[in-house]
């Protein structure tokens, strides 16, 4: 057993290729090696020896931008010896080197310029592409999902409200993203390029919603700041999204009936109804003399139906019943009020009794006694 896990390992070391081996470099702290160092033109005085050219089409809509923003661009390529051609009849763009142009990359990267511009990416924003340090991915998000609603809503949780989601994906990675229909434009470093791939994907597959990534981005900063936490792994101080499926409510299906390979029956016709019911041999004075009596009734089942519905508005409501309360509370509440009514009726005519006292009667000498006998005499007579 040990001599045949021996020759296993040496047919492994085999497998490996003769490149592979541990380079000096690899492990020097001291070399970045995401690090794009910037051309220097002694490095190829000879220039290119062959015609590089790239050309892509642009929409209709624009056109006019692009008519407009076309001397900026080609100042912009004209510092790297790059010919730059806009073909209004094609409607399209055209790159290419020429004799003086050193940098044998920067063809790639005039060709990335061409493509944002025709992805409606602004001609300032797409002239950075032309940096060393500046890298551009474009997602194509159309053949994601195939219902069109579906694809408008997932494509709007990416933008969010009032582009709130965009702008801060943009903070977070770095990167310049662009939604415009069936594209997402990106620029940015090579980091942020795989982040935002990544989410842009796990939001139109319906993975994951970029809220949530955003998150998990918000975290990772932080976690960068600690020189602790450098060497281990995140994953305990992440949060971890499950995802739920909501139930949708089921479509009601009729049920298919069993398959016969015999026709439905045939539907009696109304000949044979009336030859059925007897209908068919009385005569027309006798059917007309019927649906006149049918007709009748019908009438008069309306009006009845008619006059109890003008009737209903005259019936007054049924009023609630008063509850008579014969417990001692009531009783005493009655007696109460009896007695407050009766110490009332006393007062007031205590007071008619002082209104009516009149104050001649109290002075001595006065004439009132003259005209009570005035009075009795005329009562008299």
């Amino acid at each position: 057993m040990e001599e045949h896990e021996v020759t296993n390992e040496v047919v492994r070391e085999k497998k490996k290729g003769k490149h592979d081996k541990p380079k000096p470099w690899d492990d020097d702290p001291n070399i970045d090696h995401w690090k794009v160092e910037k051309f220097d033109p002694s490095w190829n005085e000879g220039g290119m020896l062959e015609v590089s050219s790239f050309s892509t089409l642009f929409p209709q809509y624009r056109e006019k931008y692009l008519q407009e923003a076309w001397p900026l661009v080609k100042s912009a390529l004209k510092e790297f010896a790059i010919s730059a051609e806009l073909n209004l009849v094609e409607g399209s763009m055209t790159v290419s080197t020429t004799r003086k142009t050193k940098d044998p990359y920067i063809i790639v990267k005039a060709r990335d310029l061409i493509r944002l511009l025709s992805r409606s990416v602004p001609a300032p924003q797409a002239i950075k592409i032309l940096d060393d340090e500046m890298q551009c991915d474009i997602i194509k998000i159309s053949g994601m999902v195939r219902n069109k609603e579906r694809f408008v809503k997932r494509r709007q949780h990416l933008v969010g409200p009032n582009s709130s989601t965009l702008k801060a994906l943009e903070i977070l990675s770095g990167c310049y993203i662009l939604v415009q229909g069936n594209t997402v434009s990106v620029m940015g470093s090579y980091k942020g390029l795989k982040q935002v791939r990544r989410i842009v994907e796990e939001c139109m597959l319906n993975k994951m919603h970029p809220v949530y990534n955003i998150k998990i981005l918000m975290m990772k900063k932080e976690l960068e700041k600690d020189p602790a936490l450098a060497q281990e792994n995140w994953d305990r101080f992440l949060p971890k999204f499950n995802k739920k499926n909501v139930k949708q409510k089921k479509v009601s299906t009729k049920q298919k009936k069993p398959y016969t390979p015999f026709p439905p029956p045939q539907q009696p016709s109304k000949v044979d109804i009336e030859l059925e019911t007897g209908e068919y041999f009385v005569s027309d004075k006798r059917k007309s003399k019927k649906q006149w009596q049918e007709r009748q009734e019908k009438q008069a089942e309306k009006t009845a139906e008619n006059k109890r519905k003008r009737e209903e508005s005259f019936i007054p409501p049924k009023e609630p019943a008063k509850l008579v309360d014969n417990s001692e509370d009531a009783n005493n509440n009655v007696a109460k009020m009896a007695m407050s009514l009766k110490e009332k009726t006393k007062k007031f005519g205590k007071r008619k009794s002082e209104e009516n006292i009149n104050a001649e009667a109290y002075i001595i000498g006065s004439s009132s006694e003259q005209p009570s006998k005035k009075k009795s005499k005329k009562q008299k007579s």
